[in-house]
């Protein structure tokens, strides 16, 4: 994990459920960045300066995860987008750019809908607003396997659903990174937010989401399939999708790409297809299709 240190400390905010643990990086508008399921603020070190070249880039462990606290009882998806409110006001940011992927864009939905008046520009990485009609046995599986089966023979199942063949071949670094901070979680918190995640539903609340959105899925991601970035591409009132071909569901790490694409959103640049490609793709070429005039499409 040294490779990927970067020369900041961690800090700490006090909230009324518990001890969020966050840090902060870079100069600019402010970017909050929300993490996946069952890791922490760490998983973005390897890509972090990519994003402070143009913000002060802001990353917490979301409840539980990394080094913030968790109660032992119960929580949703719901609660963890209260929790980020509260962060919010802690920091007194009144306004901030938003990137979730997988269970932190959950997280990123269901606050940008509840509390739009904090989030200026949105992207949304290889994530859902519902995970399926059977989400609800799905998870409870996932969080029983998340209880019951050592954290190291999870392994092969994640890296295989997290990157592309290709990336794991050449970034051994990069995934070693990853599976350090899964390992490092603790059973009871990855059981807990399986739970959540397969109670969540936000479809009746897209509409309340009122910042430019962009959202993005890797066309190999099983976790969140294309499908699942299309219907927020759809239904939140200016917003956009992207499909990034021959990724899976960590696309924004795997790809320089993707990042750029989410820069340049954030930044609220127009930017086409070819100024978005890098020349150094991980895997395939990234390529998108993307509807910019979302309330044509509409209506």
């Amino acid at each position: 994990m040294a490779k990927f240190q970067i020369s900041t400390n961690r800090a700490t905010v006090d909230i009324p459920q518990g001890r969020i643990s966050y840090f902060r990086h870079g100069e600019g508008s402010p970017l909050v960045l929300l993490h996946s399921l069952a890791l922490s603020a760490d998983m973005w070190l390897p890509v972090i300066e990519d994003f402070t070249r143009y913000f002060e880039v802001i990353a917490l462990d979301l409840r539980g995860h990394g080094m913030s606290t968790y109660d032992g009882n119960d929580f949703s998806v719901e609660d963890m987008a209260d929790d980020l409110k509260w962060f919010l006001d802690s920091l007194n940011l009144a306004k901030v750019h938003l990137l979730g992927m997988s269970m932190g864009g959950c997280v990123a939905i269901s606050f940008a809908s509840r509390y739009p008046e904090y989030v200026d520009r949105l992207v949304l990485c290889d994530t859902t607003a519902y995970y399926g009609d059977d989400a609800v046995q799905a998870w409870k599986g996932r969080a029983l396997t998340a209880l019951s089966k050592p954290r190291v023979m999870q392994i092969p199942f994640q890296t295989d659903r997290w990157f592309c063949d290709r990336f794991r071949r050449t970034n051994p670094e990069i995934v070693s990174h990853v599976v350090d901070i899964f390992l490092r979680t603790k059973p009871q918190v990855h059981a807990q937010a399986s739970y959540a995640l397969g109670n969540f539903d936000n479809r009746a609340k897209l509409s309340d989401i009122v910042s430019p959105t962009l959202a993005m899925t890797g066309d190999e991601d099983g976790a969140t399939p294309p499908t699942m970035g299309e219907l927020l591409g759809r239904e939140i009132p200016n917003a956009s999708f992207r499909l990034c071909r021959g990724l899976r569901h960590f696309a924004v790490v795997e790809s320089p790409s993707v990042r750029s694409a989410a820069i340049n959103h954030l930044l609220g640049i127009d930017a086409t297809l070819n100024e978005i490609v890098d020349a150094t793709p991980c895997c395939e070429a990234f390529g998108a299709y993307s509807d910019t005039n979302h309330q044509e499409k509409r209506s």
